[in-house]
């Protein structure tokens, strides 16, 4: 028997439909109910050859937080196209662009 895993995504709307809380469980990561301020997730539709896409952020979360959470997130797919591809040009392309849009928002990298 093939072991099962599972991500949980909580979302709790105002009266607008507005994201007021988030919570994230996977169990097998060690993670129960963490609360979350911004979640991008993606997913690949095979059949329709394309991203299909869940970008939320509670009402409460700072702009100053959501600009490093997308640089860091940039950074991250950076990462992952490399492992993915192993095509190290466009990965280093990618960083490249990471840096600009760091000093850009003046964040600094830590």
């Amino acid at each position: 028997m093939a072991h099962r895993s599972e991500i949980k995504i909580d979302i709790e709307l105002d009266e607008n439909r507005v994201p007021e809380a988030l919570q994230w469980t996977a169990k097998d990561g060690g993670v129960e109910e963490e609360q979350t301020k911004a979640l991008l997730l993606s997913v690949w539709d095979h059949k329709a050859k394309e991203s299909l896409r869940i970008d939320l952020w509670t009402k409460d979360m700072p702009v100053d937080e959501m600009k490093v959470f997308f640089h860091q997130t940039l950074v991250s797919m950076s990462d992952t196209f490399y492992r993915a591809t192993q095509d190290e040009k466009m990965s280093a392309t990618m960083k490249d662009f990471c840096d600009y849009f760091a000093e850009k928002l003046d964040l600094k990298q830590e």
